[in-house]
């Protein structure tokens, strides 16, 4: 290149009606994408947005029971199992997922599997939401229960818990932290 040709170029000056047209361009994309977004969340309130066998869901769908439950084994025939809870950063958004329950004592229990060296909560996000709010809304069938889950730290409860539901669950290199259905206050 030529000096003049290199002093031309050093000179140039930005086109500002190019400048404006990719701005405007770049806003009504992150607009549309917002937007989408907001309607998604929208129809997940109003619709639901159920988990699946692999992936979390939103708010839950069913028939809201509102009797107080003082024996839970009827529940060991429903299926499927899943637990709503509110998202710690944000709790108006729901998270729910499909877990583990057990039925001990007329009592309900949800676990949660760990493997080995991995510290609660970082292992699940509803093990994080139910430990900043405990209000959780549980689906067993088609039923909906509106309860607060409360960690199990009674050693006691726990083995005899643990002996009930078999081996599995207390293998080495794994650790099944376990939650106990409470009524709200």
């Amino acid at each position: 290149m030529t000096l003049a040709a290199l002093i031309s170029v050093a000179t140039l000056k930005p086109d500002p009606g190019r400048t404006y047209k990719s701005m405007k361009t770049l806003c009504i994309v992150v607009a549309s994408l917002v937007a989408a977004f907001l309607l998604f969340v929208l129809y997940a309130r109003v619709a639901g947005f159920d988990p699946g066998p692999t992936r979390p869901g939103m708010w839950l769908t069913g028939e809201l029971v509102t009797d107080p439950v003082a024996d839970w084994s009827f529940a060991e025939k429903l299926q499927p199992t899943a637990i709503q809870s509110r998202q710690y950063f944000l709790p108006a958004l729901a998270h729910s997922v499909r877990t583990t329950r057990f039925h001990f004592k007329g009592r309900l229990y949800f676990g949660s599997g760990y493997p080995a060296g991995v510290k609660l909560p970082d292992g699940r996000l509803w093990n994080r939401n139910v430990l900043a709010d405990p209000r959780v809304r549980i689906r067993l069938g088609t039923k909906l229960f509106d309860k607060k889950v409360v960690y199990v730290t009674d050693p006691i409860e726990r083995d005899e818990l643990l002996k009930t539901i078999g081996p599995m669950f207390w293998s080495p290199g794994f650790y099944l932290h376990l939650w106990r259905v409470e009524p709200l206050d």
